[in-house]
């Protein structure tokens, strides 16, 4: 009875050491090596007629930059190992969904906001070029279209933002 007990209790010792040696070298967030560790983002450009878009967008991506904290960001480009130029290039919407009796009326649009990202070093050689990222989201025109349309564009830039950090960050 007594060598159950301890070979039970052997067996549980070994395992547990199995699993912690296994734990042992687990490492949070990605592996990959930034070749940058200071970044400028240029102020947001356009190619569209999206009131306020711009500004919305480069206060997103800088907060998503900094809320990430991989690299730091710096306010000119004399000083960075690294460039982010983005413009926004693609705004629509789409009817989604329409009324059964009136085809003419959309009652439900999908937004679809994008841009194109470059990336260079700090000696103007392109990591990335013209990258194209893009997101979407419904809005529903019951209320009002322009005035959906007015407040879906700050979540749209949020998490067009966010697209673009993981773009610039994530090992490519």
């Amino acid at each position: 009875m007594k060598s159950a007990v301890r070979y039970s209790v052997l067996g549980l010792l070994s395992l547990l050491g199995l699993l912690l040696a296994g734990c042992a070298h687990y490492q949070l967030g990605t592996g990959g090596k930034l070749p940058f560790t200071t970044l400028y983002v240029q102020p947001v450009g356009t190619k569209l007629l999206v009131p306020q878009a711009q500004e919305l967008l480069s206060t997103q991506l800088r907060t998503a930059f900094n809320r990430d904290g991989r690299v730091s960001l710096v306010n000119s480009a004399d000083a960075t190992s690294a460039t982010l130029i983005v413009a926004l290039t693609v705004y629509h919407r789409d009817v989604a969904t329409q009324r059964a009796g009136d085809s003419g009326l959309a009652r439900k649009f999908t937004l679809t906001l994008g841009a194109k990202a470059t990336l260079t070093d700090g000696s103007g050689r392109a990591l990335f070029t013209d990258r194209l990222v893009e997101v979407q989201r419904d809005i529903f025109s019951d209320g009002g279209q322009t005035q959906a349309e007015y407040q879906a564009m700050p979540l749209l830039a949020q998490a067009l933002a966010d697209k673009l950090t993981h773009t610039v960050l994530d090992v490519w």
